[in-house]
Parts: C-alpha cells; structure tokens; sequence
C-alpha cells in the first residue's frame, strides 16, 4: 500500500508539470512565432516478483511473469515546429516564413539567437530590428528617404527611393535551419539557441536547401489550438483527480490495518 501511495504521488507530479506545460500554450496564444510543447511522459522501473518465462517444471514456463510499477514521471517537453496561423497585416516589414527556417538576430552578446516570429521594425538608423531592438543578422539598412520597401519570396530587400524610377537592391534576408529544431534551447522572448540537440545551425537564402520562402504582409501567430489546449486541461484535470484518489484508497487501506489490532 505504500507503494501505491508513491505511485499515484508521482502521477500527481507529473499532471501538475502537463498542466504547467498546457497553460503556458495557453498564455501564448496569441504570441507570434510562438510554437507549443507538448509533455511526455515514461513510466518509471518495475519490481519483478517473477520472471516472465521462468521454468515452473521441465517443458513449461511462466508466460507473464509478476511485474509492478511504479509510477510516471515527465521524460521531456517536446516543442511542436507546426506552421502557425498566418494573419495578413499588410504592414510592409512583417514577414513569414511558409516552411522551415529561422530568423537570425544579434544578442548584445554577440552570439546569434534565431527567432519565427516575423514582426520588423527600424530603429533611428534606419536598421531593422526586432520588438526588443535586437539586429536582424546579417544587418540591413532601410534608407531614410525610401518610400516602399518589397521583400521578394526570396529574401531579396529592395526599395524605392523618392525621385527613382528603378528599386535599389538593399541586401538580402537569410534563414537558418536545423537538423533538430525541437532540440533548440528557448530563451523567452520569442528566441531560440543553439544546444548540442539542435545540431549547427545551416543558413542559407529562402527557397534554397529545405529553407521555407518568405511572404511580405503576413505574420505567423502561435501554433496553438485553444480547442486542443482545453481538451488536453481537462484530462490533466482528471488524471490528477485519478491518482489522488490512488493516494485516498491506499490511505484507507492502511487505516482498516492499522485498526486490526483493536
């Protein structure tokens, strides 16, 4: 009985960590780039009693054996890399990416972290950058006297310029993706890096080696279904509800022995 006391002790654990896991989706769902986790789960070692196939005489064995577990626990939180919903804003630096591939931004460290979320903006001199000000890698300039900016599927950066009739090719956007991209160690703030999981990063143009194609004038949203996210609350919900009443049942269990004695 005490064994079944920890046994549904470490189911409750593990619910509480889904449940975790499940309202963080739900908090993001409107949170562009944002991709869900989903939480897995691994039962935990077995007491063997006895052997399956064990010989019981000459010619027979036992064909089940004995084997009890002992519980669950969270082996791992596995982020979901689906494409998002894709919301058309006609706003001329927000771009997505139909496929694979990752934005590139520069930490204030140095390092490169990688991002989906598509939302650019630029700052006093005229450098595109991200909501938190960081640099879109490789830099790129947006001249202060342009009058459109056009962003080809490509990743080709073109404007046009007051008083030109041509476009000027400003530079072009890269991508990188990954061999694992659910191996990629999340930072908050819509940003990703890499992990020995993850692999090294493979950056190329869009459209080329496995990367998506970029679409001007549309942002990619969460990944999150609010239906699915309810569904999987509700059996968090209940599967916790289960298990403490695992615990209540042993607990009485132990109560009716311990009152033998009277």
């Amino acid at each position: 009985m005490l064994r079944a006391l920890w046994t549904s002790a470490s189911g409750m654990i593990a619910q509480q960590t889904n449940l975790d896991v499940t309202t963080n989706n739900l908090a993001n769902v409107n949170t562009a780039g944002f991709k869900r986790k989903r939480a897995d789960f691994a039962d935990l070692l077995y007491q063997i009693n006895r052997e399956p196939g064990a010989p019981v005489e000459t010619g027979s064995m036992v064909p089940t054996g004995v084997q009890v577990g002992l519980g669950t626990r969270v082996v791992g939180t596995t982020r979901l890399m689906g494409q998002g919903n894709l919301q058309v804003t006609d706003r001329p630096l927000d771009v997505t990416i139909e496929g694979e591939g990752f934005f590139q931004v520069l930490l204030p460290n140095g390092d490169i972290a990688y991002t989906r979320a598509g939302g650019w903006n630029t700052d006093g001199e005229g450098q595109i950058v991200n909501v938190d000000g960081l640099l879109l890698e490789p830099a790129l300039v947006i001249p202060d006297n342009a009058t459109e900016i056009m962003i080809s599927p490509e990743g080709l950066l073109s404007v046009r310029i007051a008083g030109q009739q041509e476009a000027e090719e400003i530079g072009t956007i890269e991508l990188a993706r990954f061999v694992n991209p659910g191996g990629l160690r999340a930072i908050g703030k819509n940003l990703f890096l890499v992990s020995p999981a993850s692999g090294e990063p493979i950056v190329g143009l869009p459209g080329e080696e496995g990367l998506g194609e970029l679409h001007q004038g549309i942002l990619e949203m969460s990944n999150v279904q609010v239906v699915d996210e309810m569904v999987g609350l509700i059996i968090a919900q209940r599967a916790y509800e289960a298990n403490s009443k695992g615990v209540q049942t042993a607990d009485d269990l132990l109560r009716i022995a311990n009152g033998l004695k009277r």
